[in-house]
């Protein structure tokens, strides 16, 4: 990044810290501790999309009456998108960057919600990608198409950089997602050469630990913090929403890669979430996406941390 090109987004940055002495009125967040580990919950906004996108393939009759029960229009999905900040020791750590301005029109409030925290985008020392879908990569770049977060070095599961930086994969993924490719691939072309790959289960930084959590996207990967005997799992998305995903796991939702492998992964993660009472982060559930999973007779629920 050119001097002047810094310089630009000092001033910028200025702006957001003096909204965040007082004038600050962007989304909130959640703060919870975990061991030595301090984890906040930011926002990078909400996306707008037709209910179609996730609903399409399901039951009608049986899909209307849950919907009802959630408050949850089958025209139109809010979902809002929260991303993980976490700090310990010398490492300030971001779980995916949002979507950016580009994406959707109610997106790119991400460095202003850190902002409001005091944390600046050079602060970031590390970058975690759960996968690489434009709500979770696109906020990467600045409007110089220079990373936002210049002292930042970046993970990604192996088999979810592969499949993305693949030059088939703009014709193989299908016309309504080609667009998804040609920008995972711009932007990760940028980052290519401060990149590290980590593999399902291993644990690549202290008390981070990859779950392999496939089928909404080839590779993605939800990530376990743990700090002796508990825990907290960033989902990503391999749980979409706290409505249908939950009640009915095993359907095919159609914002899923993978549908079917989608859908056995989720049933799979919900039952062992439920059974171990692990603490959850979604970055597409209700409010800050902090709770738990809860079993029911008839599937599952989201309960919501306050």
């Amino acid at each position: 990044m050119t001097k002047t090109r810094r310089q630009f987004l000092a001033g910028s940055a200025a702006l957001t810290a003096g909204a965040a002495l007082g004038l600050y009125s962007g989304p909130s967040h959640a703060q919870l501790a975990l061991g030595d580990f301090k984890i906040d919950v930011v926002s990078d906004g909400s996306l707008t999309l037709p209910g179609g996108f996730i609903f399409d393939p399901m039951p009608k009759d049986e899909l209307l009456p849950i919907l009802k029960e959630h408050g949850q229009s089958a025209e139109v999905l809010t979902p809002p998108c929260n991303v993980t900040l976490l700090r310990h020791g010398d490492r300030t750590v971001l779980f995916d960057v949002g979507a950016g301005p580009d994406f959707s029109p109610n997106t790119g409030a991400l460095l202003d919600s850190l902002g409001a925290l005091g944390v600046s985008p050079d602060d970031v020392t590390d970058i975690i990608f759960t996968h690489a879908h434009p709500d979770h990569l696109w906020g990467l770049l600045d409007d110089f198409d220079d990373p936002h977060f210049p002292e930042a070095s970046y993970m990604i599961g192996k088999t979810e950089w592969d499949y993305w930086m693949n030059p088939n994969t703009v014709d193989d993924i299908g016309e309504a997602r080609a667009s998804f490719a040609v920008g995972a691939q711009r932007r990760l072309a940028m980052i290519e050469d401060q990149i590290t790959f980590f593999e399902d289960g291993e644990e690549f930084m202290t008390g981070i630990a990859a779950r392999a959590t496939v089928g909404h996207t080839p590779g993605h990967m939800a990530l376990e913090i743990r700090s002796g005997s508990e825990a907290v799992m960033v989902l990503g998305d391999s749980i979409g929403n706290d409505h249908i995903a939950f009640a009915r796991p095993g359907w095919i939702s159609g914002s899923d890669q993978d549908p079917e492998t989608a859908a056995t992964t989720r049933t799979t993660l919900m039952d062992q979430l439920s059974h171990e009472k692990t603490r959850v982060i979604g970055y597409h559930l209700t409010g800050n996406g902090i709770g738990y999973v809860d079993k029911m007779s008839d599937g599952y629920a989201f309960v919501a941390e306050a």
